[in-house]
């Protein structure tokens, strides 16, 4: 159990990241980011999440360890699919290089708002209502469906609120931002009932989407050119998902008592087999996109 002095610690760091990210972002708002700078940051924010989770054990559990390391790789892979959304908002908008990282950083840290204030409501209705899994399972498996095959463009459309707020004067930068607001809430969604189907544990569902979520700004940069090759990445999310969201409806059929089905004993997938299965499924969706656009890339 962690104790409000190892929350307290958390949040504190992790707010000290936040914050010297944000003055980052303010002092360089009229500057290009360069891959190089990109890279340098990606790096140090996912040697950060590693360094946590093998920590992590000190003040928690091992079991904790395997989840957040679980959840943590399901959302920032989520975070990467989404990104290419962010890009075709941000290319629609025409919103300068110079000014792209201020706006997702902001876009960034309301995310992070966002998803605390669902987690909190989300862990309030597992606590009282057990079938609420069999809910999260429809919708990941539903998710799923949608990610394999429906194309991104199609995704994200400019609507008639977009179009209002052009209409009554609102700068193209204000625009985004309220795009990229409603994009996270859409993402929120999607993701939330995606690292429940892994873990209940507020602390590791929290820590895991911050970690998920802090460096997606210069990952943006770093990934602009690399997702067009990444063909297969939806299909591999969709995997994912729907292999969460079958773990969720056998955790379902367990809240409400039920343990076996026409004689045949619901095993629980063990949060090991979870972490094996969802690096599996990345790791070939990688490799294949890689090998697949290997020629067009070097044409």
């Amino acid at each position: 159990m962690i104790t409000s002095t190892e929350w307290a610690y958390t949040i504190g760091a992790l707010a000290i990241f936040a914050t010297v990210d944000l003055i980052a972002a303010i002092a360089r708002r009229n500057k290009k980011t360069t891959l190089l700078e990109a890279g340098l940051w990606t790096v140090v924010y996912v040697s950060a999440a590693i360094i946590f989770g093998f920590l992590l054990p000190t003040w928690g559990s091992d079991q904790m360890q395997k989840e957040f390391f679980a959840g943590w790789l399901t959302e920032y892979a989520l975070s990467v699919d989404n990104i290419f959304v962010f890009i075709l908002i941000l290319t629609k908008l025409k919103i300068d290089k110079e000014k792209q990282h201020l706006v997702l950083l902001i876009g960034i840290l309301f995310a992070i708002v966002l998803r605390a204030i669902m987690i909190s409501a989300g862990v309030q209705l597992i606590e009282r209502f057990g079938w609420i899994f069999f809910l999260f399972g429809a919708f990941l498996v539903y998710t799923a469906w949608k990610l394999a095959f429906e194309s991104k463009e199609e995704e994200w459309q400019e609507g008639k609120i977009l179009t209002y707020l052009r209409s009554k004067g609102v700068k193209n930068f204000t625009i985004a931002l309220f795009a990229l607001g409603v994009t996270d809430l859409l993402f929120a969604v999607d993701s939330i009932p995606a690292i429940f189907g892994l873990t209940q544990d507020p602390y590791v569902v929290i820590t895991a989407n911050i970690f998920a979520l802090m460096g997606l700004r210069q990952l943006y940069f770093l990934l602009e050119e690399l997702l067009e090759r990444l063909i297969y990445l939806s299909k591999g999310l969709s995997v994912v998902l729907g292999f969460i969201g079958i773990k969720l409806f056998i955790e379902g059929f367990h809240q409400v008592g039920i343990h076996d089905i026409a004689g045949v004993h619901l095993m629980e997938i063990s949060i090991e087999a979870s972490l094996l299965t969802i690096i599996g499924i990345l790791t070939v969706t990688a490799v294949t996109s890689l090998a697949a656009t290997r020629n067009g890339k070097k044409a």
